[in-house]
């Protein structure tokens, strides 16, 4: 990855066309924030399986219950793409759980400049039992230090249905390696509004994760686990949100 200022100008000018691009596309509102969703990392690793299943479920309130479940296959094909397959299965509070979405998704990174990583990532999904299909699109940001690693993504979605809001929303994550297998941190979700009014009061999520690796360093499977605490409007629907993932490295 090269660190030439051609690199890291060039990487300037992607991630602003990107962002722009967010800013013209339309998106549903989204759901429970950080509920079975993941913090991209902006780098990626060639020749690289990643099979994971990603669990989330609110507690309390009048949305406890409600499930979010994704399972995923990704394959880094050279140190710059990365494409994956996604099913997502929700569970609305007392009612059965459903299968709502099939996608394709894709990571492309774009540069390393100074310890920061760029990347954009694209989803392309199919609706299931009337669910919209939609374009996903993310900005992704992370710094990696001996110990660090910190993450956020800028997300924008477009339901390929019209009369729909644009939405945007974040994902950001700071962990820290304490062990060989251990590393704990916080992680939050939330939504920055739409295009008809940015920054309102609406939900958010933040709690403590732990990820661990029992083979230590280098060992194919990692847990991820947390509890985040609502905020702002995310208070009125639950008292908190459980995190599973697993993921198996091939």
């Amino acid at each position: 990855m090269s660190d030439s200022p051609f690199a890291a100008s060039s990487a300037r000018t992607l991630a602003l066309a990107v962002a722009g691009g967010m800013l013209l596309c339309a998106a549903p509102a989204l759901a429970a924030p950080g509920a079975g969703d993941e913090i991209y990392a902006a780098t990626v690793e060639p020749g690289e399986w990643e099979l994971e299943a990603r669990f989330g479920r609110l507690a309390g309130g009048p949305d406890g219950g409600a499930e979010n479940a994704r399972l995923e296959a990704g394959y880094g094909l050279t140190g710059n793409l990365r494409l994956a397959v996604v099913g997502e299965f929700e569970r609305d509070p007392g009612g059965p759980h459903r299968a709502t979405a099939a996608a394709i998704e894709a990571v492309y990174h774009l540069a390393h400049h100074r310890g920061w990583d760029l990347a954009v990532y694209g989803e392309v999904e199919k609706g299931l039992n009337g669910n919209p299909d939609a374009i996903e699109t993310k900005l992704l940001i992370e710094r990696r230090g001996r110990d660090w690693d910190l993450r956020v993504n800028l997300i924008a979605e477009q339901p390929l249905r019209q009369g729909e809001p644009l939405e945007f929303g974040y994902a950001v994550s700071l962990d820290r390696a304490v062990s060989e297998r251990l590393r704990l941190g916080l992680a939050g979700f939330g939504e920055l509004g739409t295009h008809r009014r940015l920054f309102p009061y609406t939900e958010h999520y933040l709690g403590p994760v732990a990820k661990w690796r029992p083979g230590g360093r280098g060992s194919p499977l990692k847990l991820e686990t947390g509890w985040l605490f609502p905020l702002a409007e995310a208070r009125d629907h639950a008292k908190g949100q459980f995190r599973l993932n697993l993921e198996w490295e091939l």
